[in-house]
């Protein structure tokens, strides 16, 4: 192939590249707008797992002249990014699926798809499970004279914080069991680093979730526990692989 032949090409994938992400932030566009009508439900939706943690009638408190606007705006941009997230992944796989064999092809559609629904769980664990527990065991910790009334903008923050470190815990059965899938690494050598992995989740939990023992304990046995569970996949998937292979001989 002539230089200007490979030229034409690498610019033809930039205009792909640059349409993909033009119709993928338009799709997030479009989804904000739906929901900008609902902000205020939105964060209070949010903010009700702290409030329901607070004692009757406490409220969150704003300290920015522009806070009031402002952190609800985030709060409804980062919901309109995960309601759009299953088109923009697909962007993402629409632009990548021409360069992939038909194996591969194969494969990376189930993982999205899966990557997806796993890193909802993991949000869903978060808001319903670990901020219930959580709020409510530093709440109790207050002294009476203490007044808690959290800021909305740390709040969010912290929220935000947490819905992606549980939404990325959650994605790794997916990634042990592509090591697997990919022979990048053998079952065995998983089982083997299991302390190692273990305590890594500990580690882990120790530095994205509050400084209280619940709430990294709330992270770490979850992510040893999928991390079991990548396990067993990837003895499933290793299986499947082998079986395949034989076949084909």
């Amino acid at each position: 192939m002539s230089q200007p032949d490979q030229d034409e090409g690498f610019l033809s994938h930039l205009i792909e590249l640059r349409n993909r992400l033009v119709r993928a932030s338009i799709s997030v566009l479009v989804v904000f707008l739906a929901l900008w009508p609902f902000m205020r439900q939105i964060f209070d939706l949010l903010s009700r797992p702290m409030i329901g943690a607070l004692p009757q009638g406490s409220k969150l408190l704003a300290t920015g002249v522009i806070t009031p606007f402002l952190v609800p705006l985030k709060v409804t941009l980062f919901a309109a990014f995960l309601l759009a997230l299953p088109y923009v992944l697909y962007q993402a796989w629409a632009f990548i699926a021409p360069g992939l064999y038909q194996h591969e092809k194969r494969l990376a559609l189930p993982v999205l798809v899966s990557s997806v629904l796993m890193f909802f769980a993991g949000i869903a664990y978060c808001y319903f499970v670990v901020f219930g527990v959580v709020f409510r065991f530093i709440a109790g910790f207050a002294p009476e004279n203490v007044n808690v009334s959290p800021d909305i903008e740390q709040y969010f923050d912290f929220v935000l914080r947490m819905f992606l470190a549980f939404g990325l815990a959650f994605e790794v059965p997916i990634a042990v069991m592509l090591l697997v899938r990919l022979g990048i690494t053998p079952v065995a050598k998983l089982r083997h680093i299991r302390p190692y992995v273990i305590v890594g989740a500990f580690v882990v939990a120790a530095i994205v979730t509050p400084p209280d023992v619940l709430s990294q304990m709330l992270l770490a046995l979850p992510l040893w526990l999928l991390y079991e569970l990548g396990v067993l996949l990837g003895t499933l998937v290793g299986s499947k692989t082998r079986q395949e292979q034989a076949s084909s001989e």
